[in-house]
């Protein structure tokens, strides 16, 4: 009986295996992601082909606002806020929208990327930017629906939208100058006391220097206005570490009383525990 449950559990599991049939997608998808400067942009969507039939104005009307690709919602991404025929796009995630025309499209960054194709209700309030594009006539054909960033500069790229035998280009400005500057005045002016606390966290952790572990909590003190609890927290375990129980309960008070005004309970009781356990002759 048991041999028969188990070829019959075996068959069951070849039959299931065998009924997962893979087929192509017809408009497969894709993602994209170019850097641009400093600047990521992710691009995914799924790519209609024409397969022999008119594309604008015909499988794609004139006039009406199209999902510009096939299926869920095309989205873009931009890692940095970028500037779009002078108007800033938060950097964020936003569905891609289109209005095509013969001489120019629409395009639209929508703010909600939940869709399959076009929203059910068209939500103005939603629009994060709204410009348009010229658009131009290729002189060879494009089969597929291709989305690319191209015409790279540290400063500037164009997302370019193509199909069939026309191509419409959108340049975007990208904050490049402005993010190299803020990386290299922070790199110049050191490192921050967040940088000598995970330090010192480090090296405590995976039973590194204490020595140094001690001289990088303590300059992420001396650097921090605000003093954390969790920095005391820290020196306290070091000190502890050190086998100087009685400079450890003095920070441990520190950190209790930073704790209990920051009224974070957890920290409370470690910092209460460790002050017993410590006090211990």
């Amino acid at each position: 009986m048991k041999k028969i449950i188990v070829v019959l559990a075996i068959m069951i599991a070849n039959y299931a295996i065998e009924a997962q049939v893979k087929t192509p997608q017809a408009s497969p998808k894709c993602t994209l992601t170019q850097v641009v400067g400093l600047t990521t942009v992710e691009i995914v969507y799924s790519r209609p082909s024409a397969k022999g039939r008119d594309v604008f104005n015909n499988l794609v009307p004139f006039g009406k606002l199209w999902r510009t690709g096939a299926n869920e919602n095309t989205t873009i991404s931009f890692s940095d806020d970028v500037v779009i025929d002078g108007k800033t796009l938060p950097k964020g995630k936003y569905a891609l929208y289109t209005t095509p025309r013969a001489d120019n499209w629409e395009i639209v960054f929508y703010t909600a990327t939940d869709n399959w194709g076009n929203p059910e209700t068209w939500e103005e309030t939603k629009i994060a930017l709204k410009t348009t594009a010229k658009s131009e006539h290729l002189n060879r054909f494009v089969e597929s629906f291709t989305i690319g960033v191209n015409n790279l500069d540290n400063n500037f790229a164009h997302l370019e939208l193509s199909w069939e035998n026309t191509i419409v280009a959108l340049k975007f400005e990208v904050p490049t100058q402005k993010t190299a500057m803020a990386s290299i005045d922070k790199a110049l002016a050191g490192p921050a006391s967040g940088d000598y606390f995970s330090s010192a966290q480090y090296l405590f952790q995976s039973n590194g220097d204490l020595a140094k572990a001690m001289t990088y909590v303590n300059k992420a003190l001396d650097m921090s206005k605000d003093k954390p609890y969790y920095y005391s927290r820290l020196k306290s375990l070091i000190q502890a570490k050190q086998g100087d129980k009685k400079g450890a309960i003095e920070t441990a008070k520190i950190a209790l009383a930073a704790a209990e005004m920051a009224k974070n309970q957890d920290y409370v009781k470690m910092n209460k525990e460790s002050i017993a356990e410590w006090s211990k002759k």
